[in-house]
């Protein structure tokens, strides 16, 4: 099936970069105009966005990564989940947090401050081989491991985790395993009880095809009975929907994730959100990931292999939905990229590696062209 023209069109342009961000689909385009005129004219808007909206969004997302609604909170982003880990969990100053080097700052940036307090041990896990592995965290994990946080798939070299035996390693020593998904999520099939993970954080901008400030904190039921008291959000109280007559006493929020929904969560981006949601339900993330796979498939075959090499692990069950090349310098890599743009070919500069990631628009007279540039 052609999917093409389910997006805007790029003109001269190839653009191979949705992991870093992913274009609205035009019917998420045309939802977000519509949100912009009830801003207009408040009169018109529908009068279930408020509460209803986010509901939508949350059982969408439920639906893509195999949880359930009350699972999933809404959030800006992939921080906002971290962050509430951080402040849900009731630390002790011997517990461990074992983060990997080079892991995305924002797990740096929401641990480390609160390590640096006396809260916990921050330890960074370094890989034994060119890239990041399960088993690099196993060798690390020990009876004062408390959490471990990483990504699913590594942003800067595409490496995926093998999530589910690093799961049962951490509940083994008593430890839980949170997952950032933002580089996989809406692009490679999750079913996150199958992952074992006891949380998944992830951004909306990328691979779900969504604005930026949108982004789900998903927390597994029995993980979340047992974070401490928090600030929430006050949709989250018993019987919200009638909020000129709640009752405040006592202030506990129902059961579920709702409790970490960001403030205001009905906002114009979750209008462009749940039609973007709507777009991979209905196409399927498996299809988004044979293609991709396919995709990636050819890119490697092409790729000039006496000026670049691959930097991305060589086997396909161990990349997420891009793959990173690079050249045989930094300075040559640079150089590249630079080529690339000047040509429109638009591609990420990681970590001195090329990130090349496809999306269901990407043809193959697109590949093509990339394979043009990096060959001449």
């Amino acid at each position: 099936m052609e999917y093409r023209s389910e997006f805007s069109e790029f003109g001269n342009v190839t653009y191979l970069d949705v992991a870093a961000q992913g274009p609205l689909p035009r019917a998420s385009a045309q939802a977000l105009r519509r949100a912009v005129e009830w801003k207009e004219q408040p009169q018109k808007m529908p009068p279930d966005i408020y509460f209803g909206l986010p509901d939508r969004v949350r059982a969408l997302i439920a639906r893509i990564i195999g949880g359930k609604p009350a699972e999933v909170a809404i959030t800006t982003g992939a921080t906002t989940g971290l962050a509430a880990i951080a402040c849900g969990i009731d630390w002790k100053p011997e517990d461990e947090v074992l983060v990997a080097e080079k892991e995305f700052p924002a797990h740096f940036t929401v641990f480390a401050p609160l390590a640096e307090r006396g809260w916990f041990r921050l330890r960074t896990v370094r890989p034994r081989g060119r890239f990041l592995s399960a088993e690099d965290f196993l060798a690390e994990i020990g009876p004062k491991t408390r959490l471990v946080t990483t990504s699913l798939v590594r942003f800067h070299d595409g490496t995926r985790i093998d999530a589910k035996p690093l799961a049962e390693a951490c509940h083994a020593a008593g430890a839980w395993l949170a997952l950032d998904a933002s580089q996989c999520a809406g692009a490679m099939p999750i079913e996150v009880r199958e992952l074992g993970a006891d949380f998944v954080t992830s951004a909306g901008y990328k691979w779900l095809l969504s604005p930026y400030g949108t982004g789900f904190f998903w927390a597994r039921e029995e993980r979340i009975v047992e974070m401490r008291p928090a600030p929430f959000y006050w949709t989250a109280l018993p019987g919200a929907h009638v909020f000129n007559s709640l009752d405040l006493a006592p202030y506990r929020p129902e059961a579920g994730a709702r409790r970490w929904d960001t403030p205001e969560t009905a906002s114009l981006n979750l209008v462009a959100m749940e039609a973007s949601l709507e777009f991979l339900v209905r196409t399927g993330v498996g299809t988004v990931w044979r293609h991709n796979r396919e995709l990636i498939r050819q890119i490697i075959e092409r790729m000039p292999r006496d000026r670049a090499v691959l930097a991305s692990p060589t086997e396909e069950d161990r990349r997420g939905p891009y793959v990173c090349l690079a050249a045989r310098s930094p300075e040559k890599t640079r150089e590249l990229h630079e080529k690339l743009r000047a040509e429109e070919v638009i591609v990420s500069l990681r970590e001195n590696a090329l990130r090349i990631a496809p999306h269901l628009f990407t043809t193959a007279g697109d590949i093509d062209r990339l394979a043009s540039v990096l060959t001449t």
